[in-house]
């Protein structure tokens, strides 16, 4: 337990940007998956645009310093090239 009235602001700090965090990483997960499941739905329509919905949460993501770039990048890429590949199975 906190002793001191700076830890204690510390800590109701540390709770209210836990909170913050969550919601927007639980906000950036519910976008990926509404991608990973118009992906598993063959949808190639559906997934393009979940997709780019999708991308800017990502990107959001890192300029708040949740995620790393890297991260969102590898993403993003592997994402798209799923989709790209689902489109081009729908035109064949």
């Amino acid at each position: 337990m906190a002793n001191h009235k700076s830890a204690e602001k510390r800590l109701r700090q540390s709770r209210r940007r836990t909170a913050i965090n969550r919601a927007r990483m639980s906000r950036i997960r519910t976008f990926m998956k509404r991608v990973e499941s118009a992906i598993a739905e063959g949808n190639a329509g559906a997934a393009a645009e979940a997709l780019k919905t999708a991308q800017p949460e990502l990107h959001r993501g890192v300029s708040k310093g949740l995620i790393h770039r890297n991260l969102a990048a590898r993403k993003l890429s592997r994402l798209s090239a799923r989709v790209r590949a689902l489109g081009a199975e729908a035109r064949d």
